[in-house]
């Protein structure tokens, strides 16, 4: 069982894939596309050549906890995405992702503009690595 985990984004959409135990993130994309169909299109091909059974979409909530125009946006892809693919989609918070993405890839020595081109791959990872902690959690 795979699982992905999507970061949408207005220009950037990044995606992380489980392995195959479903334990740990591997494998990240980003999508540079403003354009719905490229994006689900990018997306399909990941879904397809990883096997992918899940779907995790980052759901941007305010920091106090209240939705506003993002989270509309996100629960408007969500459908697309179920819509497109079949494929169960949980919406999961992904308040901070970003920031701490940024972080992350500043402390490795990324400037800025190297970041832009890859910060959305490493808040679709911690959004998956969230979410692959609460299943065990679970378990």
């Amino acid at each position: 069982m795979r699982i992905m985990a999507i970061d949408y984004g207005d220009a950037h959409t990044g995606a992380a894939v489980s392995d195959l135990t479903g334990l740990l993130a591997g494998y990240t994309q980003v999508i540079h596309s403003r354009r719905r169909e490229e994006i689900l299109a990018g997306l399909g091909r990941i879904i397809q050549e990883y096997g992918v059974t899940e779907l995790v979409l980052g759901y941007p909530k305010n920091m106090d906890g209240t939705l506003g125009p993002r989270a509309e946006k996100a629960e408007a892809f969500a459908r697309d995405l179920e819509e497109a693919f079949g494929l169960p989609v949980r919406l999961w918070d992904e308040r901070r992702t970003t920031i701490d993405a940024h972080q992350i890839l500043a402390f490795a020595g990324q400037n800025a503009k190297k970041r832009k081109k890859t910060v959305d791959g490493v808040a679709a990872a911690l959004i998956l690595e969230g979410y692959l902690t609460f299943r065990r959690s679970q378990a």
